[in-house]
């Protein structure tokens, strides 16, 4: 089933900003720890150049709020009002940049959202749609919130999608395996970035 990303695939790397991934960030500093999500970083950089080599398109997703938080729901203003509270992922920040180690370049595609799914309330459809993609290969942060929301998402609207284990990364160990496994049963396809680097080359 692997082979199908040879064709009409783009890769989604998701959340993957100094907020969450740099321990300068403002996630880390409300206690959710960078450093469980940094090992991310490596095997996402691989999936992008291999990516790249073969002339994929690329879309990275950033999770972004106003600074008065108006557009923070129920996440950001009730569940956890750390996020809130801690000024944390506002928009145009240094905060809300995607890590340096991933500087997108010019073709690359851009989507801010405020929610953890990458399709709600964004032009994230419209994108794979006039790039006739239909299978994504999706990385980034976190396996149990943001990832696995945009693979639900992904699923019901028939988009094939590859899920790369060792480039997403949660800060619990349970909620990452209990997510890839929730994934493998019926949203997508659970890979290596080996696995994928290799059909890619």
């Amino acid at each position: 089933m692997i082979e199908k990303i040879l064709k009409k695939t783009a890769l989604l790397v998701i959340d993957m900003q100094n907020g969450f991934c740099d321990d300068a960030g403002s996630v880390n500093a409300v206690g959710l720890p960078a450093s469980r999500l940094r090992p991310a970083i490596s095997p996402c950089v691989k999936l992008v150049s291999a990516a790249r080599a073969g002339a994929l398109p690329i879309i990275f997703t950033r999770y972004v709020y106003r600074r008065d938080y108006l557009d923070g729901g129920l996440m950001a203003n009730e569940l956890v009002p750390s996020l809130k509270n801690g000024q944390t992922l506002i928009a145009n920040t240094w905060d809300s940049q995607i890590v340096d180690e991933l500087t997108p370049q010019e073709h690359d595609f851009i989507v801010d959202k405020n929610r953890p799914s990458s399709f709600y309330g964004t032009n994230l459809d419209g994108i794979l749609k006039n790039l006739t993609v239909e299978n994504l290969v999706v990385c980034g942060v976190t396996t149990n919130c943001c990832v696995e929301t945009t693979v639900r998402d992904a699923s019901q609207r028939d988009y094939r999608t590859f899920v790369v284990s060792d480039a997403v990364a949660e800060y619990e160990d349970d909620r990452h395996a209990v997510a890839l496994k929730s994934i493998d049963m019926l949203f997508g396809y659970v890979v290596s970035s080996d696995d994928v680097c290799k059909v890619w080359a």
